[in-house]
Parts: structure tokens; C-alpha cells; sequence
């Protein structure tokens, strides 16, 4: 049985911190709060997805007989989010559009998350791959994410091999900005 460091351990595990920053979202009360909360939310989402776009995708493309369909629709979901997160990133906690925006984020996230746990990805990956495998992914996921962008890059290529050549860069460059401003990413 998995120990929490398979593919699937390690990307619900994620999403449930995603899903306690929405909550403290919801809960705060003043916008310094907020925009410290967003930050975190967003520097958890640019990594998950990243290290999504660099090892799950294509193990799915490989391994899944509907991969294709099933990657292209979920790199929309994450190119979508991307570009609201980009939004969101330079708006004051207090701005009037700022709650709007998160709860657009929040929306296409629990779609995704929903997608991704039941019935879909998931499931299909657990009876696609051996347990093997799936520690070796769970193992890629978590070193990528040490290493992620902690911003959202829309325009960033979210496939290999371009992928995995400008993301490390781009994540030390993002905590390198993260660090000079002062920016909360985890």
C-alpha cells in the first residue's frame, strides 16, 4: 500500500493544501492577510503544476490510452488558472476585483482537482502503472516542486523538453524576487 510518497500521495496531499489556503482566504479579514495568503496559494500552484507539465503529463500521454485527450484538456485547465493567477499577483489585498478573481481560481481549481482525484487521471494512472513507478513519479514530483517556479508564467512552455530547461532558472529567479520583496511562498 502507498506510504504517501506515491504520484498520487503526493499530488492529493497538494491539492489539500490548496484547499486550506482557499479556506484561509475566505477567513481573512484584512488585506495583508489576504495578499500573504494569496502568494502562498499561488507559489503552491505554479509548482504543482509545474511538476505536473514535467512528469505526470507525459507518463499519462504514455502509459493512459485516452492521454492525449485527457493531458491536452488538463494543460488548458492549468493554462487558464495560470493566467488568472498572473491577474491576481499584482492586485492589493483590498482591490475591489480581488475576491472575484480568487473565487474564478478557486472554481477552476476544485474542477481540476475533482478531474484530476475522481474519475479520471488518477485512478487511471494507479491501474496504468506499476507502484514502482508511481514512487518514482511521487519521488520527481517532490524534488521538481523544491525547484518550481513559485510565480505564475503563462506563457512558459508546458511541455518537455522546454519545460524542464527553463524551470529551474525561472524557480531560482522567482525566489530570488520572492526573497528581495519579501514575498510569503510558503
Amino acid at each position: 500500500m502507498a506510504d504517501g510518497t506515491d504520484m498520487v500521495s503526493v499530488l492529493v496531499t497538494d491539492h489539500g493544501e490548496m484547499k486550506q489556503y482557499f479556506r484561509e482566504l475566505e477567513a481573512a479579514t484584512d488585506a495583508k492577510t489576504r495578499r500573504d495568503v494569496a502568494d502562498k496559494l499561488t507559489a503552491e500552484v505554479a509548482r504543482h503544476s509545474v511538476a505536473e507539465e514535467m512528469y505526470v503529463y507525459p507518463a499519462a500521454r504514455k502509459a493512459l490510452p485516452n492521454g492525449d485527450q485527457l493531458i491536452d484538456e488538463e494543460i488548458k485547465e492549468h493554462s487558464e488558472v495560470e493566467e488568472l493567477l498572473k491577474r491576481w499577483e499584482g492586485m492589493d489585498g483590498d482591490d475591489p476585483e480581488f475576491m472575484s478573481i480568487f473565487q474564478q481560481i478557486r472554481d477552476g481549481l476544485l474542477h481540476h482537482i475533482d478531474e484530476e482525484e475522481e474519475p479520471k487521471l488518477f485512478p487511471q494512472m494507479r491501474s496504468a502503472l506499476s507502484q514502482e513507478d508511481l514512487e518514482d513519479l511521487g519521488a520527481k514530483i517532490t524534488k521538481a516542486k523544491k525547484l518550481a517556479p513559485t510565480r505564475p508564467h503563462p506563457s512558459a512552455p508546458d511541455s518537455p523538453p522546454g519545460d524542464k530547461i527553463l524551470g529551474v532558472p525561472v524557480g531560482i529567479m522567482d525566489r530570488m524576487r520572492d526573497l528581495m520583496s519579501g514575498r510569503s511562498t510558503d
